[in-house]
C-alpha cells in the first residue's frame, strides 16, 4: 500500500512538516497539510485522500476544532480513514467519533515509541481498521464508572 494519501492537520508546523517526512519516507503519499479545521476541510473536499491525521486542538480556540472537523469529514466523507493524533484524551468527543464506524483511530502523540508501529496503524486505518490507544480505553472505562 504504498500510494495510501494522506492529509495532516495539527497547527505544529515542526510536528506536521516531521510527521509528513516520515510518512512519505515510509512510502505514504502525503497531499496535503494543514494547520486549522477549515484548512483540513478544504484539502479533504480537494483531494480525496484515504486517511487523515489530525490534532484535536487546533486554531482559533484551540479547543476541540479538530475533533469536529473530523467528525464533519466522516459524516460527508465516511470512506476516509480518521487517525486523532493529539497530546490529549479527550473522552465525549471521543467517543461519537469511535462509534461512527470503522476506519478511525484515536492515538496519544506521547504514548507513539515505535515508527514502524506508527505507519502500520496508519495504513490499517486508510483500509477500515480501527485502533485505539490503550490509554484512551482506560479513560472511558473510568468515566463509565
Amino acid at each position: 500500500m504504498t500510494d495510501t494519501q494522506v492529509v495532516l492537520a495539527d497547527d505544529d508546523v515542526l510536528l506536521r512538516e516531521g510527521l509528513a517526512s516520515l510518512l512519505t519516507r515510509s512510502g505514504l503519499n502525503v497531499v496535503g497539510q494543514a494547520g486549522d479545521a477549515t484548512q483540513l476541510l478544504d484539502l479533504v473536499r480537494e483531494r480525496r485522500p484515504e486517511l487523515v491525521i489530525v490534532d484535536i486542538r487546533m486554531p482559533p480556540t484551540n479547543t476541540v476544532e479538530g475533533l469536529r472537523a473530523a467528525a464533519q469529514i466522516r459524516e460527508r466523507h465516511p470512506g476516509v480513514g480518521i487517525l486523532v493524533l493529539s497530546a490529549h484524551a479527550e473522552t465525549e468527543h471521543a467517543m461519537r467519533l469511535l462509534a461512527s464506524g470503522g476506519g478511525i483511530g484515536y492515538l496519544l502523540k506521547s504514548r507513539v515509541t515505535d515508527v514502524a508501529d506508527f505507519v502500520d496503524t496508519a495504513r490499517r486505518i486508510a483500509r477500515g481498521g480501527s485502533v485505539v490507544d490503550p490509554a484512551l480505553v482506560q479513560e472511558l472505562v473510568s468515566a463509565r464508572r
